[in-house]
C-alpha cells in the first residue's frame, strides 16, 4: 500500500510539472537559507564554550567615570589576580594575559612578523582548555623566557611539532626565548587567538604593585554554580583596600573623597560566554560580535524558514481543490478516509524530502559566498552540530504532515455524491477576493516580513552612508599609512627622502591614527592644577606636521611649532574638551592643566590651541575630551599625497624603503579603508540583510506566482463569460490583479509601524545617526507592489487574451 501511494504521489507531482517546482523551489531556497544563517548564529554562540571550566570562568574588568570621561577597560591592574584569589576562597584559580603584539621573530636569518604574542601565567593551561601536542602544560611557562607555540606556528618555523627545546630570537627585543610546548591551534571561536604564548615571567611590568597601571587581562576559576555576582558585590572593599592609598599618594585623594567629587571607579566581572557577545570595552584582545547581530540574523532565519513553510502550505491548500473529483471517485470506488489522508500526507511529504535534498545541495554551492559575506569560516559539518540529521529529517515530516492536514482531512471528509455534483465549486478554496481567507492573511504575512526586510536594509545602507559622508574633522582621502617600526633610526631619513617627490603635500609621524588600529593613552588631567577635580582624557603624542596632514582645523590659538621653545610643555585640546573642562573658548588660551604620575610627580602644560572636534573613535560612541601633546612620533607614517591616483608614488616609495634595508617589507593601508575597516559588522549586515531580504521577496513571489496560476485556472470560465459580454483585456488584468495587490498594501500598513520601531531601537546604538523616514517605507512599498504587479501579470495577461471558446466548450 506505502508503494502504491507513492507512486500515485510521483505520478500527481510530474502531472503538475509547474506547480510542484514552484512549491519545492519556494521550501528549499527557505530551508537553505535558515541553514547558512543557523550555522552562522551557532558559531556565534558558541564562543569560548570548549574550555572544561567555561561556566565557571569570569573575567575582571576595569570600569568607572570621571568628570569628562568614561572608564570602561577589559584589562585591570597587574596585581588584582593575586588580590582576589588571596582575599576570597571563592576564587579558585586566578591566571592573567597580556598582550604583547607582533614581535619580529628572527629564525635562521629569515624574520617572521605575522604571528601574535601574549604573555600569560603558569596556571594558564589549567585555567583554559588548550591542549598540548608536545610539552607539559603544568610547567611549560614556569621559568622566565620561555614560550608554547601553536601547531601552525611550529610547522612554520621548524616544520614540525616535536621542537622543545628550541630556541627563538625576537630581534625587536634582543632576547631569545626556549620553546617548552607545542599546543594546537586556538579555536576560531575563541575571545582571544594568539599563535605565541610567552611566560609571564618575563614580563617586569607584571612584577609591579601599582594599582594605578592596567594592561592585565585577569580570568578567575569559581565554583560551580556560584553566583559571579555575589563576588563582584564586595569587590569595591578590594578598589579602597588597594587603591585608595595610591591614588592618595598620586592625586592627593582616597577613593571615598574621589566618589565624593561625583566619580567612580569598580571592579566587575564578566562571565567567559559573555565575552564575545556582550562587550563594550576598550582595548580589548579582539574584535567582538554583538548579541544585537545574533538576535537580527536569527529573526531573518526565522522569518526565511516561515515565509516558505507558509508558501509552502499556501500552494499546497490551493492546489488540493482541483482534485475534488478525485476524492469522490475513489470514495465511490470504496476508499476509507484513513487511506486518503494517507494519500495526501505521502504526496506532502515526498515534495519536503525533495525541498531537503535540494536545501541541502544549496546551502554547500552558497556556503563559499556565505563564508565571504559574514567574514566566517563556516563549513556545512553533519556531525559538527549534534542532532541536525534527525533534526532535518523531523522537519520534514513535520512540514509534509502539517501542510497536507488540511486537503488530507478536509477533502477526505466530502460525500461522494456531492463532490462530483458540484466538483471544485463546492469547496470554498477560491482566492477571488471575495472574502478575506486563511490563504489571504498568508500571503500579507509573508509581505509583511518581506518589507520588513526591505526597510532594513535600506535603513542599514543609508546609516552607512551617513557614516561615509559625515564630517569628520579630518580629511580621510589620499592618505597613505605606513607601519615604520622596523626603520629605527632610519625614520627620519625616510621621511626627508619621501618629502623630495612633489606628489606629497606633507608627512606626520605619529604612533596615533584617528581610523583603525592605534596607539591608545588615556590621560588624567586637574584643569587649572585643582586636585579636587579630575578629568579622565584620551591623549595623541603628535609631532609639528600632524594637524597640517590629517587636514585638522584649529578654532582657535595654533599649532605647534619650532619658533617656540615651550612647545614641550604646551598642549592642544578639542572643543569638547573645553567644554568638559567647564571653559569656554575665549578664556581657555594659556590656561594650565596638570597630571600626576605613580609617583605623585607633577607635570604642568599650558594649552596653545583649540583643535576642532574630529571623530577619532566609531561614531557607536560620542566625541570625547581629547588633549594632544608634543612628540617627535614613531610607530605610524601617515603621507597626504596630491593626487588620488598613487600607483607610482608607492612603487617609489617602497624603492626609497627598499634603500635603508628594513628587516620588514614595505606595507601600507588607506585612511579610508581604515575608516570603513571600523564599520565592518554595520557593512555585513547590510550586505547579508539585502541578500535574504532579496530572497524572501523571491520566494513570496514564487506562491504568489503559484496562487495567480491557480487563481486563473479557477476563474477561466468566468473570465471566458466575461469576455463574451465585452469585457476588455485591460478590465481582466485589473480584475486579477486588484485583490492580490490589496494584500500587499494591507501587509505594507502592517510592516511600517513595525519596522519603524526595529530599525530605531537599531539606529540607538549610534550615536550619531540618520532619521527614519516617510521615503524608506514608500520606497519599500513602491517595490513590493512593483515586485508582486509583475509576478502576477504574466499569469493575469495570458488569462486575458485567452480565447473564450476555448474556455466555455465545455459548457
Amino acid at each position: 500500500m506505502l508503494k502504491n501511494y507513492f507512486k500515485i504521489a510521483w505520478r500527481n507531482l510530474v502531472r503538475n510539472r509547474v506547480f510542484s517546482a514552484i512549491n519545492i523551489a519556494g521550501l528549499a531556497i527557505g530551508l537553505a537559507s535558515c541553514m547558512l544563517i543557523s550555522l552562522y548564529v551557532i558559531d556565534e554562540l558558541s564562543f569560548d564554550r570548549f574550555h572544561e571550566k567555561a561556566s565557571r570562568i569570569v573575567r575582571t574588568t576595569f570600569k568607572g567615570t570621571m568628570q569628562g570621561g568614561i572608564i570602561n577597560e577589559s584589562h585591570v591592574m597587574p596585581p588584582t589576580a593575586a588580590a582576589l584569589k588571596a582575599d576570597y576562597p571563592e576564587v579558585l584559580e586566578s591566571t592573567r594575559l597580556r598582550q604583547g603584539g607582533q614581535p619580529l621573530v628572527l629564525l635562521n636569518n629569515k624574520l617572521y612578523n605575522d604571528e601574535r604574542l601574549a604573555f600569560v601565567d603558569s596556571n594558564f593551561f589549567s585555567v583554559f582548555t588548550l591542549p598540548f601536542i608536545a610539552g607539559n602544560p603544568k610547567n611549560a611557562l614556569l621559568e622566565p623566557n620561555t614560550i608554547v607555540l601553536s601547531e601552525t606556528a611550529a610547522r612554520k618555523y621548524f616544520g614540525k611539532t616535536d621542537v622543545v627545546g628550541k630556541i627563538i630570537a625576537f630581534k625587536d627585543w634582543n632576547k631569545t626565548l626556549r620553546v617548552t610546548g607545542v599546543m594546537k591551534d586556538i579555536p576560531s571561536n575563541s575571545h582571544f587567538r594568539f599563535d605565541l604564548l610567552g611566560s609571564m615571567a618575563s614580563v617586569d611590568e607584571a612584577k609591579a604593585n601599582s594599582w594605578m597601571t592596567s594592561e592585565f587581562f585577569t580570568y578567575l576559576v569559581l565554583p560551580e554554580g556560584y553566583d559571579y555576582k555575589k563576588l563582584e558585590a564586595k569587590l569595591p572593599a578590594t578598589v579602597d583596600k588597594y587603591m585608595s592609598p595610591q591614588l592618595k599618594q598620586a592625586m592627593g585623594v582616597t577613593t571615598a573623597e574621589f566618589r565624593k567629587q561625583g566619580n567612580n571607579l569598580e571592579l566587575r566581572l564578566q562571565p567567559l560566554t559573555d565575552i564575545h557577545l556582550h562587550s563594550d570595552f576598550q582595548y580589548d584582545l579582539d574584535v567582538n560580535g554583538d548579541i544585537t547581530y545574533v538576535y537580527i540574523f536569527g529573526a531573518v532565519a526565522a522569518m526565511m524558514l516561515l515565509i516558505a513553510c507558509i508558501n509552502f502550505m499556501n500552494l499546497s491548500t490551493a492546489g488540493s481543490s482541483k482534485r475534488a473529483r478525485e476524492v469522490g471517485v475513489r470514495k465511490v470506488m470504496g476508499s476509507e478516509k484513513s487511506e486518503l489522508v494517507s494519500q495526501f500526507l505521502t504526496e506532502s511529504i515526498l515534495l519536503t524530502s525533495l525541498a531537503l535534498v535540494l536545501a541541502v545541495l544549496l546551502s554547500m554551492i552558497a556556503l563559499p559566498v556565505f563564508n565571504e559575506l559574514s567574514g566566517k569560516n563556516l563549513a556545512l559539518k553533519w556531525d559538527a552540530i549534534p542532532g541536525l540529521i534527525p533534526a532535518l529529517i523531523g522537519f520534514g515530516l513535520f512540514v509534509g504532515i502539517f501542510a497536507g492536514s488540511y486537503p488530507a482531512f478536509f477533502l477526505s471528509s466530502f460525500k461522494p455524491i456531492t463532490v462530483l455534483k458540484g466538483g471544485s465549486s463546492v469547496i470554498k478554496l477560491s482566492s477571488s477576493g471575495k472574502s478575506f481567507n486563511l490563504r489571504s492573511g498568508l500571503v500579507v504575512f509573508q509581505f509583511f516580513m518581506s518589507i520588513i526586510l526591505i526597510v532594513g536594509t535600506t535603513v542599514v545602507f543609508q546609516q552607512l552612508q551617513f557614516i561615509r559622508n559625515k564630517k569628520l574633522g579630518y580629511n580621510k582621502d589620499q592618505v597613505i599609512v605606513i607601519p615604520t617600526w622596523s626603520l629605527g633610526k632610519n625614520m627620519e631619513a625616510f621621511r626627508e627622502g619621501l618629502m623630495q617627490d612633489s606628489r606629497i603635500e606633507n608627512i606626520s609621524l605619529s604612533g596615533y591614527v584617528p581610523a583603525g588600529p592605534s596607539d591608545n593613552n588615556n590621560f588624567t588631567v586637574n584643569p587649572d592644577g585643582k586636585t579636587d577635580r579630575m578629568v579622565k582624557t584620551l591623549r595623541y603624542e603628535v609631532d609639528y606636521n600632524y594637524l597640517a596632514t590629517l587636514g585638522m582645523e584649529m578654532a582657535r590659538g595654533r599649532n605647534f611649532s619650532k619658533e617656540y621653545g615651550t612647545d614641550s610643555t604646551g598642549i592642544i585640546i578639542n572643543e569638547t574638551a573645553v567644554r568638559t573642562f567647564g571653559w569656554t573658548p575665549e578664556n581657555a588660551m594659556d590656561r594650565m592643566i596638570t597630571r600626576s604620575d605613580n609617583q605623585g610627580n607633577k607635570a604642568t602644560y599650558h594649552v596653545i590651541g583649540i583643535v576642532k572636534d574630529f571623530h577619532f573613535r566609531s561614531m557607536h560612541e560620542r566625541i570625547g575630551p581629547l588633549v594632544m601633546t608634543l612628540n617627535n612620533g614613531w610607530g605610524w607614517m601617515m603621507v597626504k599625497t596630491r593626487s588620488a591616483e598613487v600607483s607610482g608614488l608607492l612603487a617609489s616609495m617602497k624603492n626609497n624603503w627598499d634603500g635603508f634595508h628594513s628587516d620588514m617589507p614595505f606595507s601600507y593601508t588607506f585612511l579610508d579603508e581604515r575608516f570603513n575597516e571600523t564599520y565592518k559588522a554595520e557593512q555585513k549586515t547590510g550586505q547579508i540583510l539585502g541578500t535574504f531580504a532579496g530572497l524572501t521577496i523571491f520566494v513570496a513571489c514564487l506562491g504568489l506566482f503559484g496562487l495567480a496560476t491557480f487563481t486563473a485556472e479557477q476563474r477561466t470560465k468566468e473570465i471566458g463569460v466575461r469576455k463574451v459580454l465585452g469585457a476588455s483585456v485591460a478590465g481582466i488584468i485589473a480584475l486579477l490583479s486588484k485583490d492580490f495587490l490589496k494584500l500587499v498594501i494591507i501587509a505594507l500598513l502592517i510592516a511600517t509601524p513595525a519596522a519603524w520601531w526595529l530599525m530605531d531601537r537599531w539606529l540607538q546604538e549610534f550615536a550619531y545617526k540618520i532619521d527614519v523616514t516617510w521615503w524608506m517605507f514608500a520606497l519599500a512599498g513602491v517595490l513590493s507592489v512593483l515586485v508582486a504587479l509583475c509576478t502576477i501579470s504574466y499569469q493575469s495577461v495570458k488569462a486575458a487574451l485567452m480565447n473564450p471558446v476555448e474556455s466555455l466548450r465545455s459548457e
